[in-house]
């Protein structure tokens, strides 16, 4: 494809991560708008075509039949717009600042009947085309296509050879931009021999209206004229189903704690004498268990490099992720500008890999962990690996199918550089820091040479049962809003309830949190001290119902189809699963050990 190897194509990549850096440039006041004077040219940019329910599966719009120059000439993009599969190229559209134009001749076009039913397939997948003036999306869909009746049944395509641009300027900005085609009428694709040509003219027109809104951010029908839906309404029902999950988790833990923990440790704390007197009808033995366990409960897990570098890959994960809803709160990322928000994940990414090569090695030299260096290796690993390779399966995919969500080379080897030069080394030097900050252990029992044996534990304490309500209950604390969520990035939808979608993400922890305490408290009482991996993986869990609700939102709540956008779909899915796992665990785990150091701190051993 020819915008692929385009030596000036990605000029600029550094850019907006040098912009990101610094924190200018993204914030509310700057919107990148350009001011013009009466008549001066503005650039029309064509950008890409894609099936309407596939939204990343795109082309470059000249991989289609239409006008195009001779030459054509690309827009160096940011690293955000090629993430987001921009391609844009200059047009032959012609249209300037205030001057309205009638009917305007485009291109003739003499087309042979391999490129009509080029045409006439994009028409019947619902092809959508997007161009960009001045920074603002307009869309429209490539042609029209109408199915009436059954006997006799009817199947009309037609292409839209006329578009009628409207914009909308205040003083010396443009403001708003759409396309439309209300007025006109198709040309008909049908009834084409093989052997036939087929000529075409296409036209257009360029109305300018001038508007009493100051800033684009102001106007609220939206960037696409509502070609696009739009979801602005609070979700009410994922706010309140998520607070009274979360009142009625923390009134649990805080009766657990107030109260049984409280009879607990009064009893235990008792000479023996008088602990045998109230051993009555209050209190049962069995769930008592957990003081029996002391010299156990903080015997160090197996795989201890493992959960040290999930540990820190989830910590990293977490800071990046509220960093993200941070600055969109901020208002640091402009709807206009293409490509933002993943230009800032890359940026971000890289710069707390100081934070997992910390946490890591500081709890792994904790534990007793001496190869700090294999720790460190694989806490670079956990994700990175993964996500390698889901992201070579899915960019072959587009690759073989000629979609610009495919990364050229040059900026596969941009990220493969900000990974190496800016990830990896923070890795390393957060893993040294951590190590060489790392503190004893300082369990506040101690630890016997032999294990306790464990008794039997009931099927309700199981770690499967464990797994399955620790990932159940955080997971209908989000599924309301987790519906929203979806619909953004693998729909049409725009999320800009950025102030709810913390509130989701605090409670989404909080929820975490609150049922790693419960799953632990029962655990401990049924005398099994392995609480280690168990805390992890009972709430990390929701990382895999993420994943199933993945699986129903694409075959019960949207159209997609196709085999570029399934496997990119189930790629990147299933690694969004395994984050929310890192993420979740990792917050499971360290509610753990501080629910477990509180109790046993507060216990008068002999």
């Amino acid at each position: 494809m020819t915008v692929l190897g385009h030596p000036r194509s990605w000029s600029c990549q550094w850019l907006p991560v040098l912009i990101l850096l610094l924190g200018t440039n993204h914030g509310p006041e700057v919107e990148g708008v350009t001011h013009y004077k009466a008549g001066d040219p503005v650039v029309l940019y064509v950008n890409k075509v894609g099936p309407y329910h596939n939204p990343q599966e795109t082309y470059h719009y000249y991989q289609l039949p239409v006008c195009s120059p001779e030459k054509i000439r690309h827009k160096s993009l940011s690293l955000g717009e090629v993430l987001d599969g921009d391609r844009m190229a200059e047009s032959l559209y012609e249209i300037r600042f205030r001057e309205n134009a009638e009917k305007k001749i485009l291109c003739h076009m003499q087309l042979s009947s391999a490129q009509v039913e080029q045409l006439r397939q994009a028409i019947e997948e619902l092809y959508y085309f997007e161009f960009v003036v001045d920074d603002l999306p307009i869309r429209g869909f490539v042609g029209y296509m109408e199915e009436s009746g059954f006997l006799p049944h009817s199947h009309k395509i037609g292409l839209w050879t006329h578009l009628d641009f409207h914009l909308e300027f205040h003083g010396d900005r443009i403001i708003f931009a759409n396309v439309s085609v209300r007025d006109v009428k198709p040309h008909s694709l049908d009834g084409l021999r093989p052997d036939e040509f087929l000529g075409l003219t296409h036209t257009y027109s360029v109305r300018w209206s001038e508007t009493s809104v100051e800033r684009r951010s102001d106007r609220r029908r939206g960037d696409d004229g509502g070609f696009f839906p739009r979801t602005l309404e609070i979700h009410w029902l994922s706010i309140i189903n998520s607070m009274v999950l979360v009142f009625l988790l923390v009134g649990f833990v805080a009766v657990i704690l107030m109260r049984v923990l409280r009879n607990d440790l009064a009893r235990y704390n008792l000479d023996e004498e008088t602990a045998s007197g109230s051993s009555g009808d209050d209190f049962d033995q069995g769930d008592n268990g957990w003081k029996i366990i002391h010299t156990d409960v903080f015997r160090f897990p197996p795989y201890r490099g493992l959960l040290c570098a999930v540990l820190g890959v989830g910590a990293q994960f977490l800071a990046l992720g509220t960093g993200i809803i941070v600055m969109a709160l901020l208002g640091m990322f402009n709807v206009h500008r293409h490509g933002a928000i993943n230009s800032a994940a890359i940026l971000l990414y890289a710069l707390t890999c100081c934070i997992s090569g910390y946490v890591s090695s500081h709890f792994y030299r904790q534990i007793g962990g001496e190869r700090w260096v294999w720790n460190i290796i694989l806490t670079t690993s956990l994700f990175s690996v993964p996500f390698f390779l889901t992201w070579s399966v899915v960019n072959s995919v587009h690759w073989a199918n000629g979609s610009t969500q495919a990364l050229p080379a040059t900026t596969i080897l941009l990220l493969l550089t900000v990974w190496l030069l800016v990830g990896f080394p923070l890795t390393v030097i957060g893993g040294i820091f951590g190590k060489n900050n790392a503190s004893p252990f300082d369990a506040p029992c101690r630890t016997k040479n032999i294990a306790r044996e464990i008794p039997p534990q009931p099927w309700y304490k199981s770690t499967l049962i464990h797994m399955t309500v620790g990932g159940f209950l955080p997971f209908s604390a989000i599924s309301v809003e987790l519906y929203y969520i979806f619909a953004t990035v693998w729909g049409r939808e725009q999320y800009t309830l950025y102030g709810i979608l913390f509130f989701v993400f605090a409670i989404l922890l909080s929820v975490g949190a609150c049922i790693s305490i419960a799953l632990t408290y029962f655990q401990l009482s049924g005398e099994d001290y392995r609480w280690w991996w168990r805390s992890v993986l009972s709430v990390g869990s929701t990382g895999l119902f993420i994943f199933l609700y993945s699986v129903f939102y694409y075959a019960r709540r949207s159209n997609m189809s196709g085999v570029v956008q399934t496997v990119e779909f189930f790629g990147y899915s299933l690694l969004t699963g395994y984050v929310f796992f890192l993420m979740l665990g990792t917050i499971s785990f360290f509610s753990s050990l501080k629910f477990i150091r509180y109790i046993y701190v507060n216990l008068k051993m002999d």
